[in-house]
């Protein structure tokens, strides 16, 4: 394993997310790295792709680049050649970043490893839970939304660029991604921990609705 270039990964992303919105700046990258981790325990997989793939697969996180794809791919590809890394697996890290977005859950992937499935449900746990709804408020907060209207109702099964346009309250986030991750983890061990979440999240939202409607 060579540590040195995960190193230079490490310092490469804390860099380039210095000044990045709350929910998906480097303390982010570094939850999903750490969740990698510790799936990737229980999965026979390439850990360096893994560790790359947990590290660069926000570095130009399109929502921030007008909806742009192309950019965290390309930034990624140039520097992991820059560290001489070979290409097959230059490679299966840029399909794990170009492959790894929710995308309002009717996206199909083109590509398919256990790499991408490790790094994939990481990124999933990071956006349910206690984190995940700290998340969601605050990149609501960042764009200005509402935090609930009762008027507004979630729409389900929008297509990737309604899903990437939508100026939705933040409440209307959970039913229309974040309660659906739940049933989406690809791996055992991800699986496991996104039932505990999940439950968390359902406890916060009837407390949120009953003290809206001034019940508590």
């Amino acid at each position: 394993m060579n540590t040195n270039l995960i190193n230079n990964t490490i310092l490469f992303v804390k860099e380039k997310l210095e000044n990045a919105e709350g929910g998906h700046d480097w303390f982010h990258i570094e939850r999903v790295y750490r969740n990698a981790l510790l799936i990737a325990q229980e999965e026979k997989c390439d850990l360096q792709i893994v560790q790359l793939g947990a590290l660069l697969h926000d570095i130009a996180d399109s929502k921030f680049h007008n909806g742009d794809e192309s950019i965290g791919p390309k930034i990624a590809r140039e520097f992991l050649e820059s560290q001489q890394l070979d290409s097959e697996k230059i490679s299966n890290v840029i399909a794990i970043i170009e492959n790894i977005s929710f995308k309002g859950g009717n996206f199909e992937k083109k590509f398919s490893s256990i790499e991408l499935d490790i790094v994939q449900d990481a990124d999933r746990l990071d956006a349910i839970g206690a984190i995940g709804i700290a998340r969601a408020f605050n990149y609501g907060g960042f764009k200005n939304r509402a935090l609930y209207n009762p008027k507004i109702a979630p729409k389900l099964d929008m297509s990737t660029e309604e899903y990437k346009k939508s100026q939705a309250p933040t409440l209307n986030h959970f039913y229309e991604k974040l309660l659906l991750l739940n049933d989406k983890m690809n791996t055992t061990t991800a699986k496991k921990i996104a039932e505990e979440r999940h439950r968390f999240m359902e406890s916060f939202l009837a407390q949120f609705y009953a003290e809206w409607d001034g019940v508590k």
